[in-house]
């Protein structure tokens, strides 16, 4: 039996149940769950922003331990530290072998229609939804092989786990998306873990000047305890001009990190001529984000960039590797610690949303 946090509808407080998972399959990993980051990716999910077949186990930010491997699995074997990734790759499609691997739908690494499930209800044996490939709200994961990577064994998991999607999306935009080059200014719209996370991997990059724009003073003090130079108020009438003022024209780079139209507008405005922004956060899809005729002709780009556009087998290792070099500052982004049983207090922390990230560790 494996306890795990389900969402059996849409707008209720996730329930802990016990859950079955199958054995792994040819190319799959059974992996023990040490530590689980709660994303505000899975509050959409929870809250009916996004639709997701129920009843599904939601969580995706996870670290843990292999157990077992299916007959093909050659990346990791049991007893090996690894960090989960949603943005699972299938290894031959066109995004996969042109290297936008974050783009790839990843359907071979899902079961085929009409196989065994891979998790089921202990009470009745009915299936559960995997979310994701993943389903991190749990003891325990059955995920396809290329929805792991093997890390360091000395790398603390619990703040490993942050990286498999915060610290994975902001530092891949910065070194992946914008390939910021030393010297460049970066504003950061949105403080939350990946923004922090962003902020993080400019101050690694070299960026001149960095600017948390957030509308919480906590947050803003994180920033700039994570590397930011300089901060603004979000919410203020004259947020986007105090940017430009202060960097003389606008930014090189700026990111968007929260997932609201207003925020993009913000990252937009703060551009510089030739400026691009990019958009991470999950935005209500019936929302549209867009340059104006000067923009264009200021020769302004806008684009997304999914999970950071991650080649996560390198990335990720790299990244467990800045942590335990002191580089990466996990231990700053993570606010606390709680058990399975207090994750519906975790999702109720996180929308008072003036604290940084809250991890389920397993062992609590």
């Amino acid at each position: 039996m494996t306890k795990a946090a389900i969402l059996e509808a849409v707008g209720q407080p996730l329930r802990i149940d016990d859950v079955v998972i199958d054995n792994p399959g040819p190319h799959e990993v059974l992996i023990r769950t040490a530590a689980c980051g709660l994303c505000h990716s899975d509050l959409h999910f929870i809250e009916g922003s996004y639709p997701h077949p129920l009843p599904a186990i939601p969580g995706h930010e996870a670290a843990g331990i292999v157990e077992k491997v299916g007959s093909e699995v050659r990346t990791v074997k049991p007893g090996d530290a690894v960090v989960s990734c949603l943005s699972a790759f299938c290894g031959h499609c066109e995004f996969c072998v042109t290297g936008r691997m974050a783009l790839c739908m990843g359907g071979d690494t899902r079961r085929a229609p009409g196989a065994p499930p891979r998790i089921t209800r202990a009470s009745d044996g009915s299936a559960i939804n995997q979310m994701l490939n993943l389903s991190a709200f749990s003891e325990m994961m059955l995920i396809h092989e290329h929805a792991c990577v093997k890390i360091n064994p000395e790398m603390p998991l619990d703040r490993a786990a942050v990286i498999g999607c915060a610290v994975t999306t902001g530092a891949g935009t910065i070194f992946n998306a914008c390939k910021v080059t030393p010297g460049e200014t970066v504003a950061v719209v949105g403080c939350g873990g990946v923004g922090l996370a962003t902020i993080n991997a400019a101050k690694i990059a070299g960026a001149g000047r960095i600017i948390a724009a957030d509308p919480i003073p906590e947050k803003r003090a994180l920033a700039m305890k994570l590397g930011a130079t300089d901060t603004v108020d979000a919410l203020a009438n004259d947020a986007a001009a105090s940017i430009v003022e202060m960097t003389k024209g606008g930014v090189d780079h700026a990111i968007e990190a929260v997932g609201r139209p207003a925020s993009a507008a913000l990252a937009v405005a703060s551009l510089r001529r030739g400026g691009t922004a990019t958009i991470l956060g999950m935005m209500p899809l019936s929302e549209k984000v867009g340059l104006s005729a000067i923009d264009l002709l200021s020769g302004k780009k806008l684009q997304g960039a999914i999970m950071g556009m991650n080649h996560f087998p390198v990335d990720l290792p790299r990244l467990v590797e800045f942590y335990l070099r002191g580089l990466l500052d996990l231990d700053s982004i993570i606010a606390e610690r709680i058990p399975l049983s207090q994750i519906n207090e975790g999702f109720e922390t996180m929308k008072k949303g003036d604290s940084a990230r809250s991890v389920i560790v397993f062992d609590q």
